[in-house]
Formats: structure tokens, C-alpha cells, sequence
């Protein structure tokens, strides 16, 4: 578990001024010491994934379990935000008579921004939460202390497995996002709406591209994946080793994984458009 930074009882109980100054003080010393700890760790997990692919079933076994078992929800999720989009853009586009620019306006949003963006929530909320009960629950039943007796680098056994599936699997997931949200947008506009079937498909061979429109889609994804997964490591691996710790951990791994999501897209997009 990781050292905390202890407040002294006198410290709570001091009301001078500048015992208000060091309560003031305890958030930004505790985040500068979870900063600088999570980067460290971070750095120790990278080091040792090389040596992660000297295990490719274990691998492929994590792979399994947070990509393929998230695979459903991911396929849902994508093909009612087709649905959705469809029926916005066609409404939308109607008012001015540009309803053949609907396939690009879907494609577009769904290969840019909300592909990624919504793939990298739900794999927050179905892999990364399984990924730190198991390591918090590794560690309250001493199976990483237990390890580590044996000689044997818990952070290459357990950690940097899952996280070179994570990167790997994040990715896919999305682009199956894309793919059935397209189809979904297609299925409502084209079969039920009515819209052309010929232009709605040449609307996104000729107005969308594959590197400056789906791949950056993609980078983001392979970002999303790295930094949440290394959350839910994270949050498993430093977490109080009780029942309660890690619902805890479970907890901060979905709050911390969305916000994180969603900053580095804001952060992607704003590089990405300049």
C-alpha cells in the first residue's frame, strides 16, 4: 500500500492562522505526493512490459477478459448512438436540404470524437473495474505479497500484462464502435427514413479519409487505453486491502477513468485541429 501523508491530531484541532494555512496546504502536498507516486509507478510498469511479451498467452488470457467480455455492451452502445445520430443529422440537414451530407457528418463525428470518446467510457466502467478488483483483491488475500517471496516481479506477472491488453484491446473496441454506429445510422436513414442508399455510402468514401479521419480516432484510442488501464492498476495496486478498500479503488478507478478520458480528448482534439 502506498505511504500517506499523516495529519497530526494537534494539526486538525490547531485554529490559529497558520494552522488554517497548513490545512490548507495538506491537499495540494497530497496531490503532488499522488502525482509524483502514480508517475512512478507508471514509468516501473512500462519498464517491465517488454518482458510481458515473453508471455503471449497471458496476454492473449487478458485480452480475453477485458476485450472480449466488453465486446457486447460496446456493440449495443454503438448501434443505438447510430440510431440516434442518424435521426439528429437527418433533422437537422433536412431544414436545409443537405440530407446528403448525412453519412458524413455521422462518419465524421463517430471517427473523431465520439468513437473513441464512448468506447474509452464504457471500457472505464465494464474492463478497468474488473482490472482493479482483481489486483485489489490479489493484494487482500496476500497473493502480490506472496509473489514477491517467490521472486517473483508482481508488476511484470500481473500489471504489465494487462496493460499491453488494454492498449490493444481499447482500439478494437472502437473501431467496432464505428463500424456498428455507421451501420446503425444506416439502418435508421436509409431503411426506415428512406434516404438514398447510393449517396449515403458515397458521401463517406469521397468526404471521409482514413489517416486524417478514422486513425485519429484510433491514436486516441491507444491513448485512452494506457492511461485508464494504468488508473485501475493503479487504484488496484495502492488500495486499503479490505472489502471496503477496494470497492473503494473501484470506485476512483471509474471517476479518475472518465475524467481522464475526457481531458486528453479535449487534449488530442485542440493539437489535432491546429
Amino acid at each position: 500500500m502506498a505511504p500517506e501523508v499523516n495529519k497530526s491530531a494537534s494539526n486538525r484541532r490547531d485554529f490559529t492562522w497558520h494552522g488554517a494555512v497548513r490545512r490548507l496546504g495538506w491537499p495540494l502536498v497530497e496531490a503532488l505526493f499522488n502525482i509524483g507516486l502514480g508517475t512512478r509507478f507508471a514509468l516501473m510498469v512500462l519498464a517491465r512490459s517488454g518482458l510481458a511479451w515473453r508471455r503471449p498467452r497471458l496476454v492473449m488470457l487478458h485480452l480475453k477478459h477485458i476485450g472480449v467480455y466488453t465486446l457486447v455492451i460496446i456493440l449495443v452502445a454503438g448501434l443505438f448512438i447510430g440510431f440516434v445520430l442518424g435521426l439528429q443529422f437527418y433533422t437537422l440537414l433536412e431544414r436545409y436540404g443537405q440530407q446528403d451530407l448525412l453519412s458524413v457528418g455521422v462518419a465524421l463525428t463517430l471517427f473523431r470524437e465520439l468513437g473513441p470518446v464512448a468506447a474509452g467510457l464504457l471500457f472505464v466502467g465494464c474492463a478497468c473495474t474488473s482490472i482493479t478488483a482483481a489486483i485489489g483483491l490479489k493484494k487482500a488475500s496476500e497473493q502480490i505479497a506472496a509473489m514477491e517471496v517467490m521472486a517473483v516481479d508482481p508488476l511484470a506477472r500481473e500489471l504489465a500484462p494487462r496493460l499491453l491488453a488494454g492498449m490493444i484491446a481499447l482500439p478494437l473496441l472502437t473501431v467496432y464502435f464505428d463500424i456498428v454506429g455507421v451501420l446503425g445510422s444506416y439502418l435508421i436513414t436509409v431503411q426506415q427514413i428512406g434516404l438514398d442508399e447510393g449517396t449515403f455510402w458515397a458521401g463517406i468514401k469521397g468526404q471521409v479519409g482514413f489517416y486524417e479521419d478514422f486513425m485519429q480516432g484510433i491514436y486516441k484510442s491507444i491513448f485512452f487505453g494506457f492511461i485508464t488501464v494504468m488508473i485501475a492498476l493503479y487504484e488496484g495496486y495502492f488500495c486499503v486491502p479490505t472489502a471496503e478498500g477496494v470497492a473503494r479503488a473501484t470506485t476512483r478507478t471509474v471517476i479518475k477513468g472518465s475524467l481522464a478520458v475526457l481531458g486528453a480528448n479535449f487534449v488530442f482534439t485542440a493539437f489535432m485541429v491546429h
